[in-house]
């Protein structure tokens, strides 16, 4: 195994039919490695090679044909110079960089991995990231040898308790999840058993998964945690659980990720799995989702079936996010002047060349008026109700105030801002485009110059209580699980 700096270009960029037998075995090729870097510096570096169970994926659909993510992976068959393998995906990585710690040169480290069906032959492994113009271009090679001793053979086991919840068919021509157990003790798994029943009812309660059931192979995988809940570091509160799961991720506190990236594998890898999807045992609101790496979500927090949906939609389809009014760690997250490689949100550089112009609402325009100023006017009062509950409840406090006198200028405070959340759903639920597929301004987290499909999608959390994708969500959602499952 050794890293190499060729002229990739000397490969053959052919996207012909490939023959799965012909190029690997029904093994995985587990890549470990480390990112390393910060907005405009990346450094990748082998950690291990692992040999694993049973090829997870399509042995039919072997060349990505999405173009999502910030990265792809790509394999050569060295002999014939083919290709014979490529995924776009995302990574905590690709997060950070577009952070401002990162634009301000500070580095961080992160493994990551990548899995690929097993070679026959040597192979060319060539990872590429997309630069400011959205193009992909190489950034690190890595010859493998199949037969290298290096590539450890070793079984991944863990021990972990697996439930097979629902099997539909061969691994290969079904889409394969993996539902693991964060922060629940061993005293606790019944609990995950009943979660992970429930979660999977919820799945299959909205389109296109209601109509796509049988695609689905669906394995419960329960690892006993040390201690309940996940970390929540700015109320200080820590648990030692086993997959080390946390909020205030990015410096953001909602974002619950993990860097334990090894450890997330190794258990996942004891079942058949396309995606992996990590439940929380906590009440908090908070999630993520990252394309073709994991979803996780919490098991009773707030709008917690909307956030299983949302984080699980950005993992598997790659949907970005419709919104614009959160906090995010995120700084220009799309450049400007470059299209956004997901299929939900557009620049709108060409309207001629609309992603999804065959389903816009006929008579509509392009792009679509909705209301925004009338939405962001509610959402300023909102805000600005929130900062005077904050600073007059502070306030009290530090006079001295009596616990009754807190507690009603606390209530009189959640009466108006309840009087104001119920106008902004109103507004959302009332609204006359509401389901009628346009060009929205204001998604991806900027509330100009990124346009999204709808009004109001389970893509965005204007109203969490609208649970509908709508036409190009549920498209982009059904492309991915008929490709997953070799259609």
């Amino acid at each position: 195994m050794r890293i190499l700096l060729p002229c990739v270009l000397l490969f053959s960029t052919s996207v012909a039919q490939v023959q799965f037998d012909d190029y690997f075995i029904d093994k995985s090729l587990r890549i470990d490695y480390y990112h390393i870097g910060n907005s405009v510096e990346e450094i990748i570096t082998v950690d291990r090679l692992y040999q694993q169970s049973a090829w997870a994926g399509s042995t039919k659909n072997l060349i990505d044909p999405f173009g999502l993510g910030r990265y792809a992976v790509k394999v050569y068959d060295m002999p014939s110079n083919k290709l014979v393998y490529s995924k776009g995906y995302d990574s905590y990585f690709g997060e950070y960089k577009t952070t401002a710690p990162a634009k301000e040169g500070v580095k961080r480290t992160y493994h990551e991995a990548v899995m690929i069906p097993f070679p026959k032959d040597k192979v060319l492994v060539v990872f590429e990231m997309r630069d400011k113009r959205n193009i992909f271009r190489p950034i690190w090679t890595l010859d493998i040898d199949p037969n290298d001793y290096h590539i450890v053979r070793e079984s991944t086991s863990r021990g972990s308790r697996v439930y097979e919840v629902l099997h539909s068919g061969d691994p290969h021509e079904k889409v394969d999840l993996a539902i693991l157990a964060e922060g629940y003790t061993l005293k606790e798994e019944q609990k995950y058993e009943s979660d992970l029943h429930r979660y999977v009812d919820i799945l299959f309660s909205m389109e296109p998964y209601k109509h796509l059931k049988s695609y689905f192979n669906i394995y419960g995988v329960f690892t006993a945690s040390p201690e309940s809940g996940v970390d929540e570091p700015r109320q200080r509160s820590y648990s030692s659980t086993a997959l080390g799961f946390t909020f205030n991720s990015l410096d953001s506190d909602r974002y619950l990720l993990t860097e334990e990236n090894k450890l997330l594998y190794d258990l996942a890898g004891q079942v058949p799995h396309d995606i992996i999807v990590v439940m929380a045992n906590s009440k908090r609101y908070g999630g993520g989702g990252i394309y073709n790496y994991f979803s996780v979500f919490t098991s009773d927090g707030t709008w917690n079936d909307y956030v299983f949906h949302h984080e699980f939609a950005h993992a598997l389809a790659g949907l970005g996010d419709e919104y614009y009014t959160s906090d995010v760690a995120y700084d220009e997250f799309y450049p400007k002047g470059s299209e956004p490689s997901e299929p939900n949100l557009t620049a709108l550089l060409d309207p001629e060349k609309l992603k999804w112009k065959d389903l816009v609402t006929p008579g509509l325009s392009i792009p679509t008026e909705w209301g925004q100023r009338t939405f962001d006017s509610l959402g300023t009062a909102r805000d600005a109700l929130g900062k005077q509950k904050s600073q007059k409840l502070s306030e009290l406090k530090k006079a001295g105030a009596a616990e009754e006198t807190v507690r009603l200028a606390a209530e009189d405070f959640d009466v108006k801002l309840k009087r104001v959340n119920e106008e902004v759903i109103s507004f959302m639920e009332r609204h006359p485009l509401r389901g009628k597929i346009g060009v929205f301004e204001g998604g991806g987290y900027t509330p100009k110059g990124i346009y999204r499909p709808t009004v109001n999608s389970l893509m965005d959390q204007f109203n969490k209580s609208d649970r509908i994708f709508f036409a190009v969500n549920e498209r982009a959602i059904e492309k991915a699980i008929r490709w997953l499952s070799g259609e």
